[in-house]
C-alpha cells in the first residue's frame, strides 16, 4: 500500500478545566486555536479529519473556512477513546497512516507536521512515529500505521492510545520537534495566560 497519511485532530472534548471558556476557541495568530491547528495540518496537503461534538457546536462554525472533514462524536463524554475510534473508522481505505493530534497544542507548525511525514516515509512500515520535545520528552503528534487501526478500534476510556504505545514500545521511533512544540498543551486559563 502506498504511503498516504491523514491527520486526525481530536477536538470533541469538553474543555472542562477552562472553567466555562473553550480552549479551542482561544485565539492563536488571530484564529481560533482549532482553526489554526487545522490550517497548519492542511498546509501539508494531507487530508485532515476533525472530531467534533456535533454540527451545531461553535467549534464546527470556527472551521467553516477550513478544508477538513468533520467526524461528529456526540458521546465524547465517554472518553478520548471514543473519539479515536470514530475518527479512525471514518478514514478512507487508502489511508496508510493516521497522525493523531490533540487540538489544544498551539505551538505545532506545518514544518513539524512535514518532518513527521518525512520520517514516516523513511522508516519501516510497522513503525509508530512519535513527536518528542528537544529534551526527549514524548508528546504529540503520534503517527500510527494502518496495522494498528484494529487496536485503536478496541480502545476504551480516557487514556487515549497510551496502551498501544506501551505494548509496542520497540516499534516507536521518536522525532524531536523544536523546543516544546510536542508537549505544549493548554488546558487551563492560567496555562493560556503563561503561554
Amino acid at each position: 500500500m502506498p504511503i498516504k497519511i491523514a491527520f486526525l485532530i481530536l477536538a470533541a472534548g469538553a474543555s472542562t478545566r477552562m472553567r466555562g471558556a473553550d480552549k479551542l476557541l482561544e485565539k492563536v495568530q488571530d484564529k481560533p486555536l482549532i482553526a489554526h491547528i487545522c490550517a497548519q495540518a492542511a498546509a501539508t496537503d494531507a487530508p485532515v479529519f476533525v472530531t467534533l461534538p456535533d454540527a451545531t457546536h461553535p467549534r464546527a462554525k470556527a472551521l467553516q473556512e477550513q478544508q477538513v472533514t468533520p467526524v461528529f462524536v456526540p458521546d465524547a463524554d465517554l472518553g478520548m477513546a471514543i473519539s479515536l475510534r470514530r475518527g479512525v473508522s471514518a478514514l478512507p481505505a487508502d489511508i496508510s497512516h493516521v497522525a493523531i493530534v490533540p487540538a489544544d497544542m498551539p505551538d505545532l507548525t506545518t514544518d513539524d507536521f512535514d518532518l513527521l511525514i518525512a520520517t514516516v516515509k523513511t522508516t519501516a512500515a510497522d513503525r509508530i512515529v512519535q513527536a518528542a520535545s528537544t529534551a526527549g520528552r514524548p508528546g504529540h503528534p503520534v503517527v500510527f500505521p494502518r496495522t494498528y487501526f484494529p487496536e485503536i478500534a478496541s480502545l476504551s476510556g480516557d487514556s487515549g492510545a497510551k496502551r498501544i504505545l506501551q505494548a509496542h514500545a520497540e516499534c516507536v521511533v521518536f522525532v524531536a520537534l523544536p523546543e516544546e512544540h510536542a508537549i505544549t498543551d493548554l488546558d487551563t486559563p492560567e496555562a493560556w495566560a503563561d503561554w
